[in-house]
């Protein structure tokens, strides 16, 4: 036990741990409290889509010799706003939406990548993740936009409460669907562009599924569930930065590793309870 406790105490002496921890655990909550949002709305591959636009925008950015993330966001942001409108206009269903931009922009990436100077480390780490490439700058953006992320979620979580179960009856009294419907949209998109340094855009949507998916085996009511899904994401990414520094494994994986492994300890905790 003291050896474990050793290794722990010098795995934080690491700057780039530190910085890794600082905007992990930020971005952890932000992913499951959106999460559960997106799930209830049947909206669960949305993250994947937008952090393959994510991936193709940073290509171009790559290219063009411009800040990853200036473009990135934007971008991203853009492409949620698209995806919801085309769900709500009937045109294409969300499955099929979220399918098109996905792979349509996974493509693009790979063609910038292939045409210009291939793949670099930096791009290669948005891809797969990597805790290394988080430099000074990311972890400061990634703390102040994941604060803004969070204020947003409370400062407007009953009106997002609204939209997520019940949008007709939202709009009939009086709440602005459409507007509280964008700004989880553009939310989600923020979370998706800031974990995809850590988790990498083949990722980074399991961080946004699993907690609220676990957390929805065992919680019956919405506010239990979303605290359930950011102590699971927390702890999961707390204990998947752990398997990696201590085994030398990847850091995204070893995060979504350990996800699966709480996801199907709280399924088992659930058939229990409700025997």
């Amino acid at each position: 036990m003291t050896e474990i406790f050793a290794y722990l105490g010098e795995m934080l002496t690491y700057p780039f741990m530190q910085r890794a921890f600082l905007a992990g655990i930020l971005i952890s909550v932000c992913a499951s409290l959106l999460g559960v949002s997106l799930v209830l709305k049947r909206y669960s591959m949305i993250g994947d889509g937008l952090s393959h636009v994510g991936f193709g925008a940073l290509a171009i950015a790559s290219a063009l010799h411009l800040a990853p993330l200036a473009v990135a966001v934007p971008v991203v942001v853009l492409a949620a706003f698209v995806l919801l409108r085309l769900s709500e206009g009937g045109r294409l269903k969300g499955d099929a939406a979220v399918a098109m931009f996905s792979t349509g922009a996974l493509a693009v990436g790979v063609m910038v990548v292939s045409v210009t100077t291939g793949m670099n480390a930096d791009l290669n780490s948005y891809l797969f993740g990597s805790i290394l490439a988080m430099s000074r700058s990311d972890v400061v953006l990634s703390v102040v936009l994941a604060f803004a992320v969070l204020v947003l979620y409370f400062v407007f979580y009953n009106q997002l409460f609204a939209v997520t179960f019940d949008p007709v009856f939202a709009r009939a009294t009086g709440v602005r669907a459409g507007f509280f419907n964008s700004l989880l949209a553009v939310l989600t998109a923020v979370t998706v562009v800031l974990g995809m340094r850590m988790m990498g855009a083949l990722l980074i949507s399991s961080l946004i599924i699993f907690p609220a998916l676990a957390a929805m085996r065992v919680c019956r009511h919405y506010r239990t569930v979303i605290l359930a899904a950011a102590l699971l994401s927390v702890s999961g990414f707390a204990l998947g930065m752990t398997v990696s520094f201590l085994f030398a494994t990847p850091a995204g994986a070893s995060i979504v590793v350990v996800d699966i492994f709480f996801y199907f300890i709280f399924s088992a905790l659930g058939k229990l309870l409700s025997r």
